[in-house]
């Protein structure tokens, strides 16, 4: 692969928080930025080049962007697959349709992750009522309805405690195709964000231990407490799943750690995640920049750890923040996404607290989350 150097042209599908950051850390490289997003007040479009207000199937809209950009990418994982296909036909494209499909449907991923060595929750697939009792029957209760598709921050899923509950929650969820999963006994959830090239030049960031509300991202405090034997092995299996799906970009992969103390992957997202928004202010590279470097066949930047961190997500629950309080504290690095209507669960912003130790980012962390829950 050719690389593709500063003063070159970078395209976009989707113009949310990813794609802003995308953006910013683009253009400080040097690349000029092309968004496509049907979204008038789409965050990423505000600070791109420029904005293709488009839908992410309009062929005439997805010409324009092929004819003017070097390299494509994605940052969000509900772009039409078929979209990345059509425009490989033209430009170069990272990750490709193919890795984008598998990471769409819960089922393709876990038979996927399988097959790379890595360890899903026992697992059902359940595509009519016909398949409700033998499911319920071979993965026992409690378990967690999910729906294959669509699914992310919580959202389409159900806990399942009794058979009436799954009937019930299969119905509510418009009988579509779900997995139901086995409950795991839940000591810890990490996540491991990897960069490859299509050189097959892999890296991986430092492990960040995840804390949930309401099935959205909290928190994630870096370095995860966890020991060196279970951390490396994360590391490992994230890579081989990239290395397995000849994947291009950003990969994050999050996993369960059971109360045994057993890895047991959860899924995969085939961009940049929440849970390594820390390394914008804590690494020598951002996931951004690495997105960049990656599409563009350069060398992987260097994922090394400056300083423990914790990222601190901010809903639109919290607004309007009382933004003096949280800057009187020095060591907080204040990120906002540009949305002009905050709704409760819509993610506005996040701050990284930079610290000596973990447990000292998280005591800040807590505290100035507290202190704008209740400020507003």
């Amino acid at each position: 692969m050719k690389q593709i150097l500063p003063g070159a042209t970078l395209g976009v599908l989707g113009g949310g928080q990813l794609g802003r950051m995308f953006c910013v850390a683009a253009r400080t490289l040097g690349y000029r930025v092309i968004v496509l997003d049907p979204d008038d007040g789409s965050p990423a479009g505000h600070i791109a080049d420029e904005h293709i207000k488009a839908d992410y199937l309009d062929k005439a809209a997805l010409d324009l962007l092929a004819s003017r950009c070097d390299a494509v990418t994605t940052e969000f994982e509900n772009v039409p697959a078929e979209s990345l296909r059509y425009l490989a036909n033209k430009t170069q494209v990272s990750p490709s349709a193919e890795s984008l499909e598998i990471a769409q449907n819960r089922d393709h991923e876990k038979k996927y992750a399988l097959k790379a060595g890595l360890n899903p929750a026992p697992y059902c697939y359940i595509q009519t009522d016909a398949d409700i009792e033998k499911a319920i029957d071979a993965i026992g209760v409690p378990a967690i309805l999910k729906s294959a598709t669509l699914g992310y921050d919580g959202k389409g899923q159900a806990v399942i405690n009794n058979v009436e509950e799954l009937v019930s929650a299969y119905a509510s969820m418009n009988k579509v195709a779900c997995v139901l999963e086995k409950k795991i006994d839940l000591a810890l959830e990490v996540s491991v964000i990897v960069a490859r090239n299509a050189q097959g030049e892999a890296v991986s960031y430092p492990i960040a231990e995840n804390q949930h509300r309401d099935g959205i991202l909290h928190i994630s405090a870096v370095p995860a407490r966890i020991d060196d034997v279970l951390a490396d092995k994360a590391r490992q299996q994230a890579l081989a799943l990239a290395e397995s799906m000849d994947y291009v970009g950003i990969l994050a992969v999050e996993f369960f750690i059971s109360g045994e103390g057993e890895l047991i992957f959860n899924e995969m997202a085939p961009r940049p995640h929440n849970s390594g928004h820390y390394t914008k202010d804590a690494c020598v590279t951002s996931q951004f920049e690495q997105q960049a470097r990656m599409m563009c066949g350069l060398t992987p930047g260097d994922t090394r750890l400056t300083s423990p961190v914790v990222m601190v997500n901010m809903l639109g629950d919290l607004w309007d923040p009382d933004w003096a309080s949280l800057l009187a504290h020095p060591e907080i690095k204040l990120h906002l996404y540009g949305k002009t209507e905050a709704r409760p669960g819509r993610k506005m912003g996040h701050f990284n607290v930079l610290a000596s130790d973990v447990e000292k980012a998280l005591q800040v962390a807590q505290s100035a989350f507290e202190e704008l829950r209740n400020s507003h």
